[in-house]
């Protein structure tokens, strides 16, 4: 069975092809998109005794950086593509 967690080494081969002096941010909350500001990588031992590595926002004050960029959420999946509604004709005063 194949594990359904990314794996150090998936995010490494994703990784490396991104621009390397890009930021890093992270995309939290699907319901409530925000992005946020990777500070740390640590790596620690679950419950299992398995390795695990976590990626963890900073503390400051701004490392939520706000809402996650509509196209972000709908790539992520997070979100649908929202079209506005059709406009309807003004109604006049006068009753017209």
């Amino acid at each position: 069975m194949t594990s359904p967690e990314m794996t150090v080494g998936d995010l490494i081969d994703l990784l490396s092809r991104c621009d390397r002096s890009a930021p890093v941010r992270q995309a939290m909350n699907p319901f409530f998109p925000m992005a946020h500001r990777l500070a740390q990588v640590l790596q620690s031992v679950d419950e299992t005794g398995r390795s695990v590595v976590y990626l963890a926002e900073g503390r400051d004050e701004d490392a939520q950086l706000g809402h996650l960029p509509p196209e972000v959420a709908i790539e992520l999946t997070w979100q649908g593509p929202v079209q506005a509604p059709a406009r309807r004709a003004r109604r006049r005063a006068g009753g017209s």
